[in-house]
């Protein structure tokens, strides 16, 4: 249930806005904790990610990532490994598009594959001189494995504090159309909001989020997630 993929096509389409030539990218990524939406996926324990990326001058990219998981001591479940295509529109100098879509495995478990499901994606973004904004958009027609429609809805801002320092302001909630098949603590939906701190040194890039739920459930209590990565060009 991977949104660094978030993240990641991001990464590609600064590279594309910037007009660099077709590239091929590996970022080596780790945690704190590995939160969707809020909720810990390793069960509020650390955890080591990894993408590969393809991004071409055209806007079409696509690539893959893994993490370590952890559902619990009653599933074995210890993979996520997810694989994505989409395509970056610039539809004028202010406003961009960007569509794709991704789908999620999961491994370690005998019923570990059960897991699996396609999503879509939409994200509109606005640059101005107050900042970034982003208005984003998931579905997925199987969530989970469970034959259930599932929706997230995301506005972010991120603005300048300083020269190469940033803070994102983000709030998103996530919708199950039948919560007798799917829901998070015993709701239909829920929302989540984050603020992060992203920086680079020395060609390593650090992000210090504070997050929260409106979940009253241990994986998805309030928390501060710190993330160190590293990008290599192959």
């Amino acid at each position: 249930m991977n949104k660094s993929i978030i993240a990641i096509a991001t990464s590609c389409l600064l590279t594309l806005s910037a007009g660099a030539a077709a590239d091929v990218t590996a970022t080596v990524n780790l945690a704190s904790d590995y939160t969707f939406n809020g909720v810990s996926q390793t069960g509020n324990d650390p955890a080591l990610q990894a993408s590969l990326d393809y991004a071409a001058d055209s806007g079409f990219y696509a690539g893959t990532w893994a993490s370590n998981v952890d559902f619990g001591s009653s599933d074995d479940t210890n993979i996520e490994w997810d694989a994505y295509v989409g395509q970056y529109f610039q539809l004028n100098e202010k406003v961009g598009l960007d569509a794709g879509i991704a789908y999620y495995t999961y491994h370690g478990d005998s019923a570990s594959d059960t897991y699996n499901y396609p999503e879509a994606y939409t994200k509109f973004s606005y640059n101005s001189s107050m900042g970034d904004t982003e208005l984003n958009f998931w579905y997925s027609w199987d969530y989970f494995g469970l034959d259930v429609n599932h929706y997230i809805a995301m506005v972010a801002h991120t603005f300048e504090v300083a020269p190469g320092h940033n803070v994102k302001v983000s709030f998103d909630r996530s919708t199950s159309s039948d919560e007798n098949k799917w829901s998070w603590d015993n709701k239909d939906a829920y929302n989540h909001y984050r603020v992060e701190y992203m920086t680079s040194w020395n060609g390593f890039d650090f992000d210090l989020a504070l997050e929260d739920t409106t979940m009253d459930i241990d994986a998805a209590d309030t928390r501060v997630v710190l993330s160190v990565s590293r990008t290599f060009s192959l």
